[in-house]
């Protein structure tokens, strides 16, 4: 079969790890995290802060911070690929909770101009973490099977409406920070070890949906949901964990015994998500008749 004429752009706000982009022949454009002072790029095989560390700083109170991406680094991560004579689909980060997507779209318009023999495209993932990751990883997997560029992007176009995100976080004082939930929330909802449950609506924003005690109750919040919207016969679900490997782990056995997908997999969550949950989130993302 001959190589495909394009690639796949997405950036590492989808928590794939570097096997998983590798298979998928994706390429992963870092996003960037700020902690002491320095700013880092957040690559996926973690080589300018290795996970374990990001995450033991966030325990000890360090404060990370994140940027969106700017339409220069995103312009020189497209057109690489097209001055080498080669079409570009970036799915990129939801619009809901990042301007990324805007960059993005810019640096596409302006790039078609220059190139106007190529062809690239974007697509609003409206997904984050390993949700935009599920859904590269499926478009990555048919454009290996030959695919077209226009097929893979309607693939995608369709697909991201019942790309199902649900979250549960350890500690509340990171959505507080992030504006996710009030200071009164957080203090009573810690206090009484209240968990929330949140998921990525169709405007791919992140929205609180249940509240419930304690963290085995939460995790079994995960599976409740997908029980009610998921599709059978799952091809790939993605669990994404901050620091939380073993539980990640268990849920991962429990959903192979319940649900029978072909394959369940569990990868790290990166700090461009991360900074914005905390260590000890766990996010569960599979297939659905809706999100």
């Amino acid at each position: 079969m001959a190589e495909p004429s394009y690639v796949i752009l997405t950036e590492s706000s989808c928590d794939l790890t570097a096997e998983l982009a590798a298979a998928a022949d994706v390429e992963v454009v870092p996003l960037t995290f700020t902690m002491e002072g320095r700013t880092y790029p957040h690559y996926p095989d973690g080589r300018a802060m290795p996970l374990d560390e990001f995450y033991r700083k966030m325990r000890a109170g360090v404060v990370s911070t994140t940027a969106a991406a700017n339409t220069a680094e995103l312009t020189e991560a497209m057109e690489r690929h097209l001055e080498a004579g080669r079409d570009v689909l970036f799915l990129c980060f939801s619009s809901g909770l990042s301007s990324t997507r805007d960059a993005c779209a810019l640096a596409a318009a302006e790039l078609r101009e220059r190139y106007p023999q190529r062809t690239v495209e974007t697509v609003d993932t409206l997904a984050a973490s390993a949700g935009q990751g599920l859904l590269v990883l499926l478009a990555g997997r048919k454009r290996l099977a030959g695919a077209s560029l226009e097929e893979v992007r309607a693939f995608a176009e369709e697909t991201k409406w019942k790309t199902a995100h649900w979250f549960t976080v350890e500690d509340l004082k990171y959505l507080k920070r992030g504006g996710r939930i009030s200071p009164a929330v957080a203090a009573v909802g810690s206090m009484l070890q209240i968990k929330p449950v949140l998921h990525v609506d169709d405007e791919g924003h992140l929205i609180p949906v249940d509240k419930v005690r304690g963290r085995k109750a939460s995790l079994q919040a995960l599976v409740r949901h997908m029980e009610e919207t998921a599709l059978p016969d799952q091809d790939t679900v993605l669990i994404a964990q901050a620091d939380c490997a073993e539980e990640a782990e268990a849920l991962a056995e429990q959903i192979r015994q319940r649900f029978a997908p072909r394959e369940t997999l569990v990868v790290p969550m990166g700090p461009v998500i991360g900074t914005h949950t905390g260590p000890g989130l766990m996010a569960l993302f599979f297939l659905g008749t809706h999100r």
